[in-house]
Order: structure tokens, then C-alpha cells, then sequence
């Protein structure tokens, strides 16, 4: 049985609010080089990522799509998971909501929806769903999409750095933080299925939430993955056939 704490913290966790502690508690978390810069959309960009919670986090949706960490052209930019920004703007409709940070790196500016370079994950992604599903209200009827992580970590020389490669004492704060916000989303949408996009997704999922819940993945959307370079969408829709998903 729950504790009476357990219960006020489940009580009170509302997307926004599981959001809002993710990015605090991923703010005190510290990193060395060769990490130079780390930008943390759910502060700068909260406005926008709340649009994103209020409009398209429904309890109604049985899917649960786990990403890694923001892109520097994504969420970095948007506050929005694979948040390219074409995408955002037109699909989702978030056009406002991003305070860029005074601290940047001088080679990934925070431009938000200024931005004009495109993330290819996330137009691979959103540009599925739109072509799939019509509207994003169809989309988030049945799936939603989450960060595992908030952060992004950028080397001095602006080449991105993903959460795994941190150092072991690096990560393990930021992975308490990140693996209890993931089980309160998944506490607030009780989904049927959790994905990761990518094998990270699923596979922090399974440390999280073990088989309390039916886990799997789908390639992801990266121009880093060969296999994804060779049609992203129509090996994405095959997984999603194969693990009994019934798509429009």
C-alpha cells in the first residue's frame, strides 16, 4: 500500500508539475569537461513545454514513446520533444513559450523558433505522425511522447554529447531524477505499451518499471543510424504492425 506521502506526491503530480520538479532537480545536477555547456529546456522553454503537456498529455493514450535526451536543434530550440520547428509551429501550433538562456554555447545558439536549421529525428518523427494520423489530436489520442532526459550537453567544440557517455558518479544523480519523473508520467497515463525510441528508451524503461508494464522499442530517427537513413517510417510502421498496433 502506498504511504500517505506516496499518495499526495501521485495526487499532485500533474504533467506540468512532473515536468516542473525533472527540470529542477536535473538544474543542481553538476557536470565536467568534457561537457562545456548544458541547456535545460524545461527552464528556459517551460512555457512552451507546458502548452505542449496541457494540449497533447491525455490520460486516453495507450502508447508512451521514451526519447533519449533534447536535440540541439529540437527541443533545445522548442521545448517540445523532437521539437523541430516546423513542426512545432505548424503541427502542434506552440509558436511562443522560449526565454533563451544568457549562457549559450557560440557554435548552438538558442534561437527557438527563429531557429531555421531543421532536426531530422524530429521532422522524421512529427512528419510521420502528420502523414499517419492527420491531426495531432488524432496522433495523441494514442500516443504520447516523452524526454527521458532534459538536458542537453554540448562539448566545446558545439558535437553533441549523450547521457550515456557520462561519467558513472556524473550520471547517477541525473538518472534518479530522470527514472522518477519517468514513472510518474507513466503513473499519470497508465499506457498499455511503452516504446523507447532507440534502445536507450527502452531501456531505461525497463530499469524503471520492470514488467509492470509491457515494454519494447522502435528504430530511431537519428541520420546517426544507417538503418534509419533507409526509410525511417516504413520499418517504424512494420515494428509497430508486429507488436499489434493498428494504425490508420
Amino acid at each position: 500500500m502506498a504511504s500517505s506521502r506516496e499518495e499526495k506526491r501521485h495526487h499532485l503530480a500533474t504533467p506540468a508539475n512532473i515536468a516542473h520538479a525533472l527540470g529542477h532537480a536535473a538544474a543542481r545536477c553538476e557536470f565536467a569537461p568534457p561537457v562545456h555547456h548544458v541547456y535545460n529546456p524545461l527552464e528556459y522553454a517551460f512555457e512552451a513545454h507546458r502548452q505542449y503537456l496541457d494540449r497533447y498529455c491525455r490520460r486516453e493514450a495507450e502508447i508512451l514513446l521514451v526519447g533519449m535526451n533534447p536535440g540541439p536543434f529540437g527541443m533545445v530550440q522548442t521545448g517540445v520533444p523532437f521539437g523541430e520547428v516546423s513542426s512545432v509551429r505548424d503541427w502542434l501550433g506552440i509558436t511562443d513559450g522560449v526565454n533563451p538562456p544568457p549562457d549559450q554555447h557560440p557554435k548552438r545558439p538558442v534561437e527557438g523558433f527563429s531557429c531555421t536549421r531543421s532536426e531530422v529525428s524530429g521532422q522524421r518523427l512529427w512528419g510521420w505522425a502528420r502523414e499517419r494520423f492527420g491531426t495531432a489530436d488524432t496522433f495523441f489520442r494514442r500516443f504520447f511522447v516523452w524526454n527521458y532526459c532534459p538536458l542537453a550537453f554540448l562539448e566545446a567544440s558545439g558535437r553533441n554529447r549523450t547521457p550515456e557517455k557520462l561519467p558513472r558518479q556524473e550520471r547517477a544523480p541525473l538518472y534518479r531524477a530522470c527514472d522518477q519523473s519517468l514513472a510518474d508520467i507513466v503513473h499519470f497515463l497508465e499506457p498499455e505499451l511503452i516504446l523507447g525510441i532507440g534502445r536507450f528508451g527502452e531501456q531505461r524503461a525497463r530499469a524503471v518499471l520492470g514488467d509492470a508494464v509491457r515494454i519494447g522499442h522502435i528504430l530511431h530517427p537519428s541520420p546517426a543510424s544507417p538503418a534509419a537513413n533507409r526509410g525511417w517510417a516504413p520499418q517504424v510502421e512494420k515494428q509497430l504492425v508486429d507488436l499489434g498496433i493498428d494504425l490508420p
